[in-house]
């Protein structure tokens, strides 16, 4: 069992890392990786993601992971949160697709619009 002490030490680093996420001014990439998402192929596009922003040296963009978003028929989806902007939803991405987002969208502010929602081929 935990001692008070200790779960009061758990929760104030719990906020802590609840806070950075809200005050997050770099841009954050979230990849739909649950089984729907998995199995059309997120995992590659979740990698090639990695890869592109490591390969640019990005330090303020953040890849993370979610569960079902709830639109599987599009899956693969990304979402790309960048600071005082709406959120971008990219749908049926692929690992070329995925670098072609970090490239214009990440880097440039350029939205691919043919990869959202609403103009998917």
């Amino acid at each position: 069992m935990k001692t008070i002490q200790e779960l009061e030490e758990i929760r104030k680093k719990t906020l802590e890392t609840i806070s950075l996420r809200k005050d997050q001014t770099g841009t954050r990439v979230v990849v739909g990786m649950a089984t729907c998402g998995i199995a059309a192929g997120a995992r590659p596009v979740l990698l090639a993601i990695m890869d592109e922003i490591k390969k640019h040296n990005l330090s303020d963009v953040i890849v993370a992971q979610t569960g079902c978003i709830g639109l599987c028929v599009y899956e693969p989806i990304v979402e790309v949160y960048k600071p005082g902007q709406e959120k971008v939803t990219y749908v049926k991405v692929n690992p070329s697709k995925a670098i072609r987002i970090v490239n214009e969208h990440i880097m440039k502010d350029k939205v691919v619009d043919e990869y959202t929602i609403g103009t998917e081929a």
